[in-house]
């Protein structure tokens, strides 16, 4: 499929984790892919790999957190490719704060500002030129916005960001301008590569029996990000191998054995530098 061919697409957090496979699905259907992250060096690694394979990338830096750096990479891909069609707001993470009665103001702002905040300034920098093209923005939540995993200040920034996505969905409607949340399960990333057994212990949990890749979550975002999805906007598509449908494949969550206190919540997919 060829679904982006002519197209330009903006992705945050792209040199890792769900970030690099979502560079790579779009620049295989045929976008040309502008990478945003502060590792601009292994993002630069991502960009060489798509453009042996005669794919187009921009590499950026871009601390989402400061607007200032969002409109500077925004300025840029227009410069380049003078277009902008698709914004996809992968990047962000959980910010390792502790429970909840332990937490300070200084950690809830840490946190949104990197998950939710983040994603506002890149929204409010591309919003003109994704306007001009009717283009439309994916953004990257969790399940963790929609039920209770834990986690609390990572999942009240992740369930902002959806319900940011359904006002800007009815706002922007009438414009052309389309916007969808993925919120993934628990995906294999970096973020697990120190807690050896976690995944398989949370894989017995899932109802399909494993965690998820990248490439699951960045055939998602391709879908909604692409006109196959035209009529949809304002949707949360769960991607999680049936935990949301539940309950944890006939187990209780607490009850899977091993299962370590740290290992809270089923989204430390961690995306963006963190994954």
């Amino acid at each position: 499929m060829r679904r982006f061919e002519g197209r330009v697409a903006f992705v945050t957090g792209a040199a890792h984790g769900i970030g690099r496979a979502i560079v790579q699905r779009l620049a295989a259907e045929g976008a040309s892919v502008v990478l945003a992250d502060i590792e601009t060096t292994t993002a630069e690694q991502v960009r060489s790999g798509l453009e042996k394979q005669g794919a187009s990338g921009l590499v950026v830096a871009c601390d989402i957190t400061d607007r200032a750096a969002v409109d500077d990479a925004i300025a840029r891909t227009l410069a380049r490719f003078d277009r902008l069609d698709v914004l996809v707001n992968n990047a962000g993470g959980s910010v390792r704060i502790g429970e909840f009665e332990q937490t300070t103001m200084a950690d809830w702002h840490r946190q949104l500002d990197v998950t939710l905040i983040g994603a506002v300034h890149a929204v409010q920098a591309a919003l003109p030129h994704l306007l001009r093209v009717r283009g439309n923005v994916v953004s990257v939540a969790s399940v963790n916005g929609l039920a209770a995993f834990g986690e609390p200040a990572y999942s009240a920034a992740k369930a902002g960001l959806v319900n940011l996505t359904r006002n800007l969905a009815v706002r922007y409607g009438a414009q052309g301008l389309r916007f969808n949340v993925v919120a993934p399960g628990t995906v294999r990333t970096r973020n697990w590569d120190d807690q050896p057994g976690a995944l398989e212990r949370l894989a017995s949990i899932v109802p399909l029996g494993r965690v998820g890749e990248p490439a699951d979550i960045a055939a998602a975002v391709a879908y909604l990000a692409s006109d196959d999805a035209a009529w949809v906007t304002g949707t949360t598509l769960t991607v999680d191998g049936g935990v949301l449908a539940g309950p944890f494949g006939g187990r209780r969550y607490d009850d899977v054995h091993g299962l370590s206190p740290e290992v809270h919540g089923l989204s430390p997919e961690v995306h963006g530098p963190e994954a």
